[in-house]
Parts: C-alpha cells; sequence; structure tokens
C-alpha cells in the first residue's frame, strides 16, 4: 500500500489551493492529490459565459498544468474512506495509507433528481438550460437571445448550492438584455426559490429587491422545482413546508439543480447527519478524526459554497495540518468569510462580503451594497487571473 504524508481527495479550488500552500512551506511534506480529471474550470465565469459575455473555452485548462511541482497526481476515483486505519480506496480497487487526510472533493450536481431536467437541459427548442455544467452554459445565452417573448423561469433549488448567488445573477443578466433589446415589456421574469428571501445580508438583500423590482422580475419564495413536463412546457414546484403544488408554464427556463455531497463522501464516516464532511468550523479539522482535514463545497462549514471562502479556508487548513503534524497547538482561525459577486447587469455588480454571522466583512472603502462597474470589472477581468495565478499557485492575498 502506497503512502503519502498528506493525502489530498480532490483537485479543485480547495485540493490544489491547499496543495499548492504546503508544497511552497520550506519542509513541505510529501503530498498526493487524488483527482480523475483531465481538466479544470474556472466555474465562477460559468454566469457570465451563459450572459453572453466570454466562451466557454475561456474558463478551461488543462489539470496537469496546476499540479504543483513535487506533488504526486493519482488519476483515480475514490471509492471509500477508512479514517480509523487512515486508508482510501479508489475505484481501481488500490488503497493508499496517510498521515493527514484533506477532502476536498466539492459538490455534487444532481441533474436527476428532477425528472424531465437531464434529457432537456442544453438542447435546442426546449426552452431548458443551466450554467451548472461547462457543456450546458452556452444554452442560457442561446435561449436569452431567441426569446423574444412569453414566460422566462429561473430556479433556485432548497439545498445548498455552489455560489449561491449564480441563480440571481443570471436572472438579473437575462433581464438586462431583454431591456436593452426593447423586449422587457414582453417577456414574464419570475425567480423560484425553494428558500425565503432574496439574499441572507439584509445590508445586499435590500439592494438587490430593488434591482428585481427595476427589471420587473417576479419573485416566489419557499417553492422547489420538483419535476419538468418538457411536452407542455411546464415545471412543478412544491412547498417547502405546506407540500402545496405550483404548475408553472414557460417558453424558457433556467434551471439550477439540487445538489448535496459525493455520493462517496455522504455514504462514508467521515459524514455528518447532512451528508456533508463533518469538521470543526474554525479550523477544518474533522471532529471525530483528528488526522482528517476537510474544507471547501463537500464539508459541513455553515458558510456560502464559493471559491472566495475557499480562497481564506486553505491558509488555515494548511497552517492546522503543519502544526497538526508537529504536534502542536492550531493558531489559525477561519471566522466564516465568504464573498459572492452579484452581477446585477452587464456592466453592474454588488460585492457582497461576510462572515459566519452574515455580517459585513468588506475588502474596500466604500458601501459594497451600491452596484458598480468597477466591481463588474473585477469579477469579469480581475478574479479569473487571481485564481489561475494566485490562488492555485499557492500565492496568498
Amino acid at each position: 500500500m502506497a503512502h503519502h504524508q498528506v493525502l489530498i481527495v480532490g483537485g479543485g479550488s480547495a485540493g490544489l489551493a491547499v496543495a499548492s500552500l504546503l508544497a511552497k512551506k520550506p519542509e513541505a511534506p510529501q503530498i498526493a492529490v487524488i483527482d480523475p480529471s483531465e481538466k479544470h474550470y474556472y466555474q465562477p465565469l460559468w454566469t457570465l459565459v451563459g450572459a453572453g459575455v466570454f466562451p466557454k473555452e475561456e474558463t478551461e485548462r488543462n489539470e496537469a498544468d496546476y499540479i504543483p511541482a513535487g506533488v504526486t497526481w493519482v488519476k483515480e476515483y475514490v471509492q471509500s474512506f477508512d479514517p480509523d486505519n487512515n486508508a482510501v480506496t479508489l475505484a481501481n480497487g488500490e488503497s493508499l495509507s496517510y498521515d493527514v487526510l484533506v477532502v476536498a472533493a466539492g459538490i455534487q450536481v444532481n441533474w436527476d433528481k428532477i425528472p424531465g431536467l437531464k434529457e432537456t437541459v442544453g438542447k435546442p427548442d426546449t426552452g431548458v438550460c443551466s450554467n451548472y455544467s461547462y457543456e450546458t452554459t452556452e444554452s442560457t445565452f442561446e435561449n436569452i437571445k431567441n426569446l423574444q417573448s412569453g414566460t422566462a423561469l429561473f430556479t433556485h433549488p432548497a439545498t445548498p448550492i455552489k455560489c449561491g448567488g449564480a441563480p440571481l445573477k443570471i436572472t438579473y443578466l437575462a433581464s438586462h438584455y431583454w431591456q436593452k433589446h426593447g423586449r422587457a415589456s414582453k417577456i414574464t421574469k419570475k425567480f423560484i426559490k425553494g428558500g425565503p428571501g432574496i439574499f441572507a445580508v439584509k445590508k445586499y438583500a435590500d439592494s438587490l429587491t430593488k434591482v428585481a423590482d427595476r427589471y420587473g422580475i417576479d419573485r416566489i419564495w419557499n417553492m422547489d422545482l420538483k419535476e419538468l413536463r418538457p411536452d407542455k412546457k411546464q415545471a412543478v414546484f412544491q412547498h417547502i413546508e405546506t407540500g402545496e403544488e405550483l404548475v408553472e408554464n414557460y417558453d424558457m427556463i433556467h434551471v439550477t439543480p439540487p445538489m448535496s455531497a459525493p455520493d462517496f463522501i455522504s455514504t462514508s464516516p467521515l459524514a455528518a447527519d447532512t451528508g456533508w464532511v463533518e469538521v470543526n468550523k474554525e479550523t477544518m479539522q474533522h471532529v471525530r478524526f483528528p488526522n482528517v482535514f476537510a474544507l471547501g463545497d463537500c464539508s459541513n462549514l455553515p458558510t456560502s459554497k464559493t471559491g472566495a471562502a475557499i480562497r481564506k479556508q486553505a491558509p488555515v487548513t494548511v497552517s492546522n495540518i503543519l502544526s497538526f503534524l508537529r504536534n502542536k497547538p492550531f493558531t489559525a482561525v477561519y471566522h466564516g468569510y465568504t464573498s459572492c459577486p452579484l452581477v446585477t447587469g452587464y456592466d453592474s455588480l454588488i460585492l457582497a462580503e461576510f462572515d459566519y454571522d452574515k455580517k459585513p466583512k468588506e475588502s474596500f472603502p466604500f458601501d459594497q451594497s451600491k452596484e458598480r462597474y468597477s466591481m463588474f470589472a473585477l469579477k469579469a477581468y480581475a478574479l479569473p487571473r487571481i485564481y489561475w495565478h494566485g490562488m492555485l499557485q499557492g500565492r496568498e492575498f
């Protein structure tokens, strides 16, 4: 059985950030990253791909180019975890052992949980689109461009999702496009969410409500998408408390699918009752297995599942891993910082930044709840470069 000092499950944002930061340390441990993917995607840009701002190819790179020097890349899927014996079993039957395990396996998008979705999303003439996959994101703009009149629905599921603001962003972008092309009065726009309210932080929620009013977007709360009827172009929703059913007709529907922890995590000893990896929210250390850490989307950290959150979680995780390996007390603490760049149009953005207590933690010396072009430019042009050339390279900001 091959052994690694630090074994990282997942070569996405969180896994590569941790691997790169660790590999740069003067006394770097021996590290391996398990991930079968040949490609790596900067997913925060998919919203702008779906709005026709960028081609999807702009978001894709080769995974091999971002595996840090000196780090072993294990190109395989994880089958199961055995934390009692410090081992991971791969899909090919091989087992790997570790001193420290880092679980950074992202989130699972459950397309098949909505009957009628998987076979229609991204297909021509169905009206069904989604920014939540590389293959389908360009179909969103095709639908936005082609819709001359009728009803457009935008859904947000009751489950946790990556980038909680993304369903709202594409609603605003589509509305702005139709406004600019003189179609706003001909298209009924509905944002239907399996939860309460437009945003969890009041300061930003107040501004986002004004934007929705400006575009004439109807908001329906606590209704979760349960089924598509493609032949009738109908979407079936269910109230998350009463079970009441709502059927909406659509000419276009942007679906954010329900999401969960990956199955190989949710069925493992590492999972909490919710299916996510159970960690201390300040240290990222597992609550039952001291040599296991987790961060990013697959963890049960009570904050938004965003790349910006990972950018703050990764240095804390690395510091605490090194303290663990040296038998020293932890000194690094994560306070729940996350950020959501809320695009409100083709030239405006509200930059929400906040912590576990839903208190704003803003980076700039102005009111970030106001729409600004400068913040749009930050998201569209600066943040991708910071991601590829900074965060994934182990550079801290």
